[in-house]
């Protein structure tokens, strides 16, 4: 099957969408499946206010849809509620291609913190860009039932996984490590407000704080909490040290639609602290985390937790099994691609 995947999410951004869309390709392409990404690093773009890593794409929906025709799809997934997203729905829409989205993102949420709208304003938006799809592919259970109560129901799963060959127990821990109090807690994701990092960074229990990403707010989150250790972002051998190392993972977001993060650490031995809400509800177990209203109790009932019996939880989360619930939802566009259109 040729799979068309329109994102505003790709490189050079550091987080979970980025990295499901290019785990999940990889599969499908070992399936013997042709992906092809249509991402902002192909239009001209703009940098996103107030969170430059970001890029905007500035495209129309006929330059989209001529990149479209040129791939000449079987399916077209539809990843992001941003302009290139929009521009590919408009597209779909006026030629008659069905399509699928995804709802990766606590978008409404996101606006919120960042503008201070409410976010039952983005709701009637976010209604509409899904509304023509054929299909929203969701993350999990919890999500599932808050989009339909937002009228949001033509739902589909789609789970994440956890590169296996990268995340385990045995990665030397990191070596900004040695010289850290413990217990050492962690954090990896985005630098941003809407991911609550300063009710980790707030947090009483003894140790050492850690937080591995970049964003927006490190700088203020840096200079305004001079004990914690800023990483910045690692990948390879660095975060997968800088995972089983860890002696807790804390995962302090209210708005996350998952929470890749937490199954990389749990694949690492290392166990969870967070809050009882959506995301950590549906992903984790009280065996391998601690979800505690009060962020303090969490990581110290996180700490009493089994990292083998860790590693084993996260081990069963795999981007194959993730692939192949996409493909599932896919919708083929059941004829012949019209390259003129």
């Amino acid at each position: 099957m040729r799979i068309a995947i329109v994102t505003d999410a790709w490189d050079p951004q550091v987080n979970g969408v980025v990295r499901t869309l290019k785990s999940v390709g990889a599969e499908l392409r070992k399936m013997g499946h042709y992906v092809h990404i249509l991402s902002p690093d192909q239009f001209p773009s703009i940098p996103c206010p107030t969170y430059a890593e970001i890029r905007l794409a500035l495209v129309t929906g006929e330059r989209l849809g001529t990149a479209l025709a040129e791939i000449a799809p079987d399916a077209i997934h539809i990843a992001t509620e941003g302009p290139l997203g929009f521009a590919a729905r408009r597209w779909c829409r006026r030629n008659g291609y069905p399509f699928t989205t995804a709802y990766h993102t606590q978008f409404p949420d996101y606006v919120s913190k960042r503008t201070g709208l409410p976010s039952d304003w983005i709701w009637p938006l976010m209604r509409r860009f899904h509304a023509p799809s054929s299909a929203v592919l969701t993350a999990t259970e919890s999500i599932r039932r808050e989009l339909r109560a937002h009228g949001i129901t033509h739902l589909a799963p789609w789970g994440r996984g956890v590169d296996l060959g990268s995340f385990s127990p045995d990665a030397p821990p990191h070596p900004a490590y040695r010289d850290r109090r413990g217990p050492i807690m962690l954090y990896v994701g985005r630098v941003a407000i809407e991911k609550n990092i300063e009710a980790f960074l707030e947090s009483r229990h003894p140790g050492s704080k850690v937080i591995v990403g970049d964003g927006p707010a490190r700088a203020a989150l840096e200079s305004r909490y001079p004990d914690a250790r800023f990483l910045g972002a690692l990948s390879g051998k660095a975060l997968a040290g800088a995972y089983a190392g860890a002696d807790v993972f804390v995962f302090p977001s209210r708005t996350d639609t998952f929470g890749l993060v937490m199954i990389e650490a749990l694949a690492s031995g290392t166990p969870v602290a967070a809050y009882p809400v959506a995301g950590p509800v549906d992903v984790v177990t009280d065996r391998v985390a601690c979800l505690d209203p009060d962020l303090d109790t969490a990581i110290a009932g996180a700490l009493t937790r089994d990292r083998e019996a860790c590693a084993r939880y996260g081990a069963a989360f795999t981007w194959q099994r993730s692939a192949k619930e996409f493909l599932a939802a896919l919708v083929r566009i059941g004829h012949e691609f019209d390259r003129a259109a």
